[in-house]
């Protein structure tokens, strides 16, 4: 049998590798037949020569190749002996901890012949269920506004998450997670953090994001870097206003952006994104203090 596990979450992912092994353990308890293969420094021969050779003790072998699109001759020998391995007793799971490029020959024929797996990024409601489970499975009980914090703070790394949720359990030692707690204790991501900025113009609250823009200010982000950022967020909501399309954008920013476009004309985002532009050429040139620029720009939005 042959399993495919893919996919841009590489957090859930690998979990699920992890579950298949111990899986595996359970039922074999040697642990001798199970075998790791870095496909990008092994040979498919070498990995036949695993696969054909009789297991100790008659068990199944479990066998995890890594990093097989990285070795277009491997993945050329693998496809043309498929139906043999497929026959074979033994288990053999195709792992890549990334999106593998879907428009090799290697993707569509394991899409087509063997089982596969996808694990995407969760969207915003699967991504509260899945931190409500983790914070149930360790004890830990997180009031509504914490979630909503947390989730904004951290966004869809969930191995970032993942951090943040122990950090948050050990805290609270049992009691309530709170907001305050969150804000204590995460650090917001810097994109997610921005975003919230422009959020904050679009629904006319200047003062709400010149608080936002000062506090990373206070934390020590540089002011040009922070000017960067305002300039990715406000060119993905002119794509997406434009065309209406992911365009490549992480799934999870692709949602927020496109419901964030209904809030800005084209020629609005047009004219801020000039704003930036002029804003960013006064600060390099010295005409205007960096920090000046960044309060005169978000005024002027």
């Amino acid at each position: 049998m042959i399993y495919f596990i893919y996919g841009e979450d590489s957090y859930r992912s690998k979990r699920k590798l992890e579950e298949i092994v111990e899986g595996y353990k359970k039922v074999h308890k040697s642990g001798l037949n199970l075998i790791y293969i870095d496909s990008d420094a092994v040979s498919f021969k070498e990995f036949n020569t695993n696969l054909q050779t009789n297991s100790m003790f008659a068990e199944k072998k479990l066998i995890i190749l890594n990093n097989v699109f990285d070795n277009a001759k491997f993945q050329e020998d693998f496809l043309e002996s498929l139906k043999k391995i497929e026959e074979i007793k033994d288990i053999v799971v195709i792992y890549e901890n990334k999106m593998p490029d879907q428009r090799t020959k290697f993707f569509k024929a394991l899409q087509k012949e063997v089982k596969c797996q996808e694990f995407k990024p969760l969207l915003p409601a699967m991504l509260k269920k899945w931190v409500l489970s983790e914070f149930s499975a360790k004890g830990a009980k997180i009031n509504p506004a914490a979630l909503e914090a947390l989730v904004n703070f951290v966004g869809s790394d969930l191995w970032a998450m993942s951090n943040e949720i122990n950090k948050l359990s050990n805290y609270k030692k049992g009691a309530v997670i709170t907001d305050k707690d969150v804000e204590l204790l995460v650090r917001p991501n810097i994109e997610n953090d921005i975003f919230k900025t422009i959020d904050a113009l679009a629904s006319k609250d200047k003062k709400l994001a010149l608080s936002l823009l000062h506090k990373h200010l206070d934390d020590g982000e540089m002011p040009l870097y922070l000017l960067s950022m305002i300039t990715y967020q406000l060119r993905n909501l002119l794509i997406v206003k434009e065309s209406g399309k992911n365009c490549g954008l992480h799934p999870f920013v692709f949602q927020k952006t496109y419901y964030m476009c209904q809030n800005f004309s084209m020629e609005k985002l047009k004219k801020i994104y000039q704003k930036i532009f002029q804003v960013d050429s006064d600060i390099k040139t010295g005409k205007v203090d960096p920090e000046t620029a960044l309060d005169l720009l978000l005024s002027e939005i």
